[in-house]
Order: C-alpha cells, then sequence, then structure tokens
C-alpha cells in the first residue's frame, strides 16, 4: 500500500506507529499474496488522496469495499468509469435515484464518484480492504480503529462539515461527533434491502448543501456527468 503523503500525513502519523496498525499491515500484506484484494494495494488510500485533509466539506460513510472486479477503487459506493450502466451496484443506483428526486439531478452512465471526492466529500468506508466475493472478509481485523480515528479527527476540524452516515454501522459512529459546528445527517443504507425505509426522501444531498450554504461554504456540484460519449473518464 502506498503512503498518504498529503496533509493526511500529519493527521494520522501516529496511528501508523500503533501496535494495531502494524498487526492490520501485516493481515493485509499476507492477503494480497494469497487472495485476489480489493481494491487494488495502489488505490486503497485514494479517499485520502483525492480529499485532503483541509479540503473535506462533507463526509459519506460507507461499510467495505465492493468484492467484485473492476469496482472497487478506493473511494466508498464508486465503482470504475469502465462500469457499464446496467452493472452499477444497487446501492449507487438508489443514491443516484434519491439524488435526482432530491435534487432533480439526472441518472448518469457511471458510477465514477471521483468528481464528489475533488470537491471535499470524503468518500470514506470503515473497512478499507475485502477479499474477492467475501463481503466483510477484513472486518475486525484493525481498520475499524484506524478510520474511526480519521473520524475522530474530523470531528476536531474547526469549521462545518457534514456528515452522512448512512445504515446502521454508519450511524453509529454518530456518538463520536460532537462538535456543534458540524451537521450529522442519518438515514437507512442505500441497499435493496433498506433504502425503502427511509434512505428514499431523506434528501441528504440538498441538506447538506442547505447547510454549507448557510455557513457560507460552496455547495457540492453532487451530478455525476455522463461519460460514455466522451470515450473516457475526465481526470481518469
Amino acid at each position: 500500500m502506498p503512503g498518504i503523503s498529503n496533509d493526511w500525513l500529519p493527521v494520522l502519523k501516529e496511528e501508523f506507529g500503533k501496535p494495531y496498525y502494524a498487526e492490520l499491515y501485516r493481515f493485509v500484506k499476507e492477503e494480497y499474496g494469497k487472495h485476489r484484494i480489493f481494491p487494488p494495494s495502489a488505490d486503497v488510500f485514494n479517499a485520502f488522496h483525492y480529499t485532503p485533509y483541509s479540503k473535506v466539506r462533507a463526509v459519506i460513510l460507507g461499510q467495505d469495499p465492493y468484492h467484485n472486479v473492476n469496482q472497487a477503487h478506493g473511494l466508498a459506493f464508486s465503482v470504475l468509469p469502465e462500469v457499464r450502466p446496467k452493472d452499477i451496484p444497487p446501492s449507487l443506483k438508489n443514491i443516484y435515484k434519491e439524488l435526482h428526486d432530491d435534487l432533480n439531478c439526472y441518472i448518469p452512465d457511471n458510477g465514477y464518484l471521483k468528481k464528489w471526492a475533488d470537491q471535499g466529500v470524503l468518500l470514506l468506508n470503515t473497512v478499507l480492504t475485502v477479499r474477492e466475493g467475501a463481503a466483510n472478509s477484513h472486518r475486525n481485523h484493525g481498520w475499524e480503529s484506524f478510520t474511526d480515528a480519521v473520524i475522530r479527527s474530523l470531528n476536531k476540524v474547526d469549521r462545518p462539515l457534514v456528515f452522512l452516515l448512512w445504515g446502521r454501522p454508519a450511524g453509529e459512529k454518530a456518538e463520536m461527533l460532537d462538535n456543534r459546528r458540524h451537521l450529522i445527517l442519518k438515514a437507512p443504507h442505500p441497499s435493496p434491502l433498506s433504502a425503502s425505509r427511509g434512505f428514499f426522501g431523506c434528501r441528504h444531498f440538498s441538506k447538506c448543501n442547505d447547510f454549507l450554504i448557510k455557513n457560507s461554504v460552496e455547495p457540492i456540484d453532487w451530478q455525476i456527468e455522463n461519460i460514455r460519449e466522451k470515450g473516457k473518464a475526465d481526470g481518469n
């Protein structure tokens, strides 16, 4: 795994020296040596590479990476631009449906969310790696301690941030977030099993932007554009 080299490094430097992280590193290295692991090792920390600490405006918290080929690339809920529209994961399709209903965004032909990351939306999974075809296979090996440290560091930020917590595991992180400058938005997970229980209609995207504007922060342009007519993804 390539190291983090931007302004996240001083924020997270202490974590890299802790015993749990040494155990986590050994485990992940061994897994990459024995199995097919997603995302590719070079992409594990993409959420931090694409969204510097000083640029974070919002956080979307996922669970663990997609576990099928050519999907996960280090950003929660995002897939690589070459994934065809029919193969976009159901959770992301439901996110797009809510975006359409909330902000009238059209449904794009891809699931590549790097545009959000580039605008300061930290697309963070609580677990950053997974074995092919085995959801949650890297749970309870140390990633949760690392990403909890990330969340606690963002809680201390002295500027208004928005945390979009979808599903019970993400919602449980709300207890770490006691900074009154921030907005905490909770809803069921966008997966087909739970989206109809309150994710649809949550209007988190407009609520996020309303809060940012109220606090004199540039809102997020949530529209993911079509890319297939261009032949390739911008910035890819």
